[in-house]
Order: structure tokens, then sequence, then C-alpha cells
């Protein structure tokens, strides 16, 4: 079972979609740190805050 964590970063990949991941885990290939970290609610806020549009940026792009 996995530990649990009191600690999380938030990651976004390429299309500008985000999401969260506990602290000291490696980052997966295609994602980065968007520079903010914390516990999972305030993670989950942030990225509730940041991600106003859920569409992915290629789809953004081409609507424009």
């Amino acid at each position: 079972m996995p530990e649990a964590t009191d600690s999380y970063r938030v990651v976004r990949n390429a299309e500008e979609q985000y999401s969260i991941l506990a602290a000291g885990v490696p980052l997966p290939k295609g994602w980065t740190a968007a520079g903010f970290a914390g516990d999972r609610a305030a993670c989950l806020a942030h990225v509730d805050a940041t991600w106003t549009d859920l569409r992915p940026l290629s789809l953004r792009r081409s609507a424009s």
C-alpha cells in the first residue's frame, strides 16, 4: 500500500493540462513542475484557480 503524503506539487504538461503529484515522486515524461507545492487541498485549489479553460492548448489555438 502506498505511503500517505501531506506534500504535493502541481505539474503541467505541454498541452497546459494540470495535475498534482506527491512530493518526491519523479516527474512522468512530458510533465514539468508548475512552481506550486503544498498540501493536497492547497494544490487542488491552485489547479482549480489556474486551469480555467480545460481544453488542451492545441484545441484552444485552433479555435482562435
